[in-house]
């Protein structure tokens, strides 16, 4: 049978005829960058952010986020101690390090301290040797992590960053990494606001000079090397209505660590003076109740299983206007999850997302009588609407 569409038009808020104003995108002299809105998952500007660079030490996001699951998933303890192989304690000598030594056993805890606050080299390799024996067998799983999240144009050829070509990232596959960080293991993602970490009686402050001059500012990493040039992913969680609202700001191969602070500071500034995010349904409100063919229930709830937020110019909240369409018809059974329709959110004629509609609930099969009188019914009315036609 064929498929159409119902469409349901609801004003969100009322309209407005003026044309949507996009606030001018800032200048940076970052090679590449990007600004992403983490509650609607909306890049609000951005520039090169599919280009592949060296990351560096930004590397360091995914072995931090891979040790946060480990510890989650109780394959390692904080309070375990590992010890210190050669090949960690040698990864690096000039570089970034925590100081670690052969022959002295180093806490969980302590190594992913000194991986996130201090960016060892050294604390990377072991970490990665104690959750996986090997740093090749870590990075595979470094590279099986980076295909689940969808980072297309993301490789792993190390667990810390030093040059390697077959280290490679870009802007926007780093901004869906940090926002994992943020999101996924909350806990450990408070280490990335700690502005120092004493280890072997050695003090070293956290590279992210924002910590210090953003009360707003909770993290992430800086990365630097002679042929990346400085970077910095830093992530901004201010008061917004009645939430909060994340900005992650993705800035890769600035002149200089002061140039790369100042850019991803001018470029969260820039988003939260220029947008506001609306959060227009909440998990499991219902959109719609469409009706169900063939089922025990004549309807079943839809709506979304998350938050759905939509990002906006500042000043354009009450042009916002939602457009529902469901596929009809709907037949049972209907599992809750299934996709139903989709929601196109706009401003003005510019659409600002567009996300699936899901059922929220099961609705099983009806039994034999029920399902024949819906399909005759069915018929009957697609007879006569095909013979009105003609």
């Amino acid at each position: 049978m064929k498929r159409i569409s119902a469409i349901l038009i609801l004003n969100f808020f009322a309209l407005s005829a003026a044309c949507t104003q996009t606030p001018t995108t800032p200048t940076l002299t970052a090679k590449s960058w990007l600004l992403l809105d983490t509650n609607s998952n909306h890049v609000l500007a951005s520039q090169d952010a599919d280009v592949r660079v060296q990351p560096a030490s930004l590397v360091k996001l995914m072995t931090g986020y891979l040790a946060c699951a480990a510890i989650q998933d109780k394959k390692i303890a904080l309070n375990q101690m590992v010890n210190v192989s050669n090949r960690a304690w040698k990864v690096d000598r000039d570089g970034s390090k925590m100081f670690i030594e052969p022959g002295t056993p180093v806490s969980i805890q302590d190594l992913l301290y000194g991986l996130i606050v201090q960016s060892g080299n050294d604390a990377a390799v072991a970490m990665a040797e104690a959750i996986s024996g090997t740093e090749d067998t870590f990075v595979a799983q470094m590279n099986s992590t980076a295909n689940i999240f969808g980072l297309k144009d993301t490789h792993f050829a190390n667990s810390h960053g030093l040059p390697n070509p077959d280290n490679y990232s870009t802007a926007r596959d780093l901004a869906t990494l940090a926002t994992h960080v943020v999101e996924d293991y909350p806990e450990c993602y408070k280490i990335y606001s700690v502005k120092s970490f004493t280890y072997n009686k050695i003090t070293q402050p956290n590279r992210n000079q924002l910590l210090s001059t953003d009360a707003g500012v909770d993290g992430i990493k800086t990365g630097h090397t002679a042929e990346s040039g400085y970077s910095l992913i830093a992530s901004a969680n201010r008061a917004n209505g009645s939430g909060n609202r994340r900005l992650i700001a993705v800035v890769l191969g600035a002149k200089s660590g002061n140039s790369r602070a100042q850019e991803s500071a001018r470029l969260l500034q820039w988003g939260y003076q220029n947008f506001d995010t609306i959060k227009l349904y909440g998990p499991r409100d219902i959109v719609a109740t469409p009706k169900v063919w063939k089922g025990k229930e004549k309807q079943v709830k839809a709506g979304f299983l998350e938050d759905l937020y939509v990002t906006v110019p500042k000043g354009q909240s009450k042009k916002v206007k939602q457009v529902i369409e469901m596929n009809v018809p709907l037949f049972a059974p209907i599992a809750e999850g299934n996709k139903l329709g989709q929601i196109k959110v706009t401003v003005d004629d510019t659409v600002m997302l567009t996300r699936p509609i899901v059922a929220l609930e099961n609705v099983a099969q009806a039994n034999i009588f029920s399902r024949l009188f819906d399909a005759a019914w069915l018929w009957a009315n697609n007879t006569i609407d095909g013979l009105m036609k003609h």
